[in-house]
């Protein structure tokens, strides 16, 4: 178990770039899949992306992908979400969350059992 931690989150104009970081205030993220959600307003959460444990994998939604960029320094024991082209609809808060080493195909699936608290992200049009 982990307790996560985001940071990074603000308000930009659209078209602007933000990087939010996720670190483990308890445990290690090493071993750990990690993935990135969101949630806005009246929505449901939605999946944005994972990274694997080795960093050697990544996966996103069809909505982020080629503008969103998942990295991990598992030395610093943080995983990165960089977010390049933002756009309004990308406003949210976002969450990371740690799920056990997963193989195959659907190895970004989860399920995410450790959360962090989330850091809103909001762009201006």
């Amino acid at each position: 178990q982990v307790q996560l931690v985001e940071s990074g989150g603000g308000l930009v104009q659209a078209g602007g770039s933000l990087r939010l970081s996720c670190t483990a205030s308890k445990g290690t993220l090493r071993s750990y899949t990690m993935g990135w959600f969101r949630q806005a307003p009246g929505k449901e959460r939605e999946f944005v992306g994972a990274i694997s444990w080795s960093g050697g994998s990544t996966y996103y939604a069809d909505s982020v992908k080629g503008r969103f960029t998942i990295s991990r320094d598992n030395a610093k024991n943080t995983v990165y979400l960089q977010m390049n082209s933002l756009k309004p609809e990308d406003t949210a808060v976002y969450y990371c969350a740690a799920d056990r080493p997963m193989y195959g195909s659907n190895w970004w699936r989860g399920p995410y059992d450790d959360w962090g608290q989330g850091t809103q992200v909001t762009v201006s049009s």
